[in-house]
């Protein structure tokens, strides 16, 4: 069973897989934009921006 909800930034349909854990990286189909997942206290999802680490490479 999935969740289907709607990307933030073009509004397209993102598949959430029920077992999903807090934490776990998501992609919109539509646009790419990847997003953590945060589940709340009341059980529902929230997408919020991943922030991708770079490579550092020892720079």
């Amino acid at each position: 069973m999935t969740l289907n909800v709607k990307c933030p930034e073009c509004d397209g349909e993102i598949e959430i897989p029920s077992d999903v854990i807090s934490g776990e990286i998501v992609s919109c189909p539509d646009c790419g934009m990847d997003y953590e997942v945060v589940l709340t206290e009341d059980g529902g999802i929230e997408l919020k921006p991943a922030e991708i680490e770079g490579e550092d490479w020892g720079e």
